[in-house]
């Protein structure tokens, strides 16, 4: 049984987005909060502050999200400075995740828990595992090859 948004023979084609507006309203002014929460997690200002820019140019509407588009996107950005970020960044992972179990409790938290779905993407070469193909891989933000795959936590 295939998917709705899959149809036999002809590949597969995105489910149409029907958000509004008004369902977004905010998203920015919280962004700009975001910062402060994880102040811990890093240990200088400077990669806290390339980690807000690329968070910004990942919210923009840039065609391209490459370092260098992104760091123009921002005031006082520089495609060096993030693509350093990127490359040798530090951070408290535990902490980040710690903040990460937080901000999800207190937003979308309920009793029973919360159940939270991602598509990684695990880098693979060759073709001898089931999904191995060249498409969107999470883990490194480009195309490659890759096996796809939904985690549930």
């Amino acid at each position: 049984m295939l998917p709705a948004c899959w149809t036999e023979g002809e590949g597969l084609t995105m489910p149409t987005f029907h958000g509004v507006p008004s369902e977004v309203e905010g998203f920015m002014d919280a962004l700009q909060e975001l910062p402060s929460a994880l102040h811990d997690c890093f240990p200088r200002r400077e990669p806290r502050a390339h980690f807000f820019d690329s968070m910004v140019g990942q919210c923009s509407t840039l065609e391209r999200k490459a370092m260098e588009p992104m760091a123009l996107r921002v005031e006082g950005g520089t495609s060096r400075g993030l693509q350093r970020f990127r490359r040798d960044g530090v951070w408290d992972e535990e902490q980040m995740g710690w903040h990460a179990h937080q901000l999800v409790a207190e937003e979308r938290g309920a009793p029973e828990g919360v159940l939270l779905f991602d598509e990684p993407g695990v880098v693979k070469k060759g073709q001898d595992a089931v999904g191995v193909a060249r498409q969107d891989c999470g883990t490194l933000g480009k195309v490659e090859t890759c096996q796809g795959g939904v985690c549930a936590g």
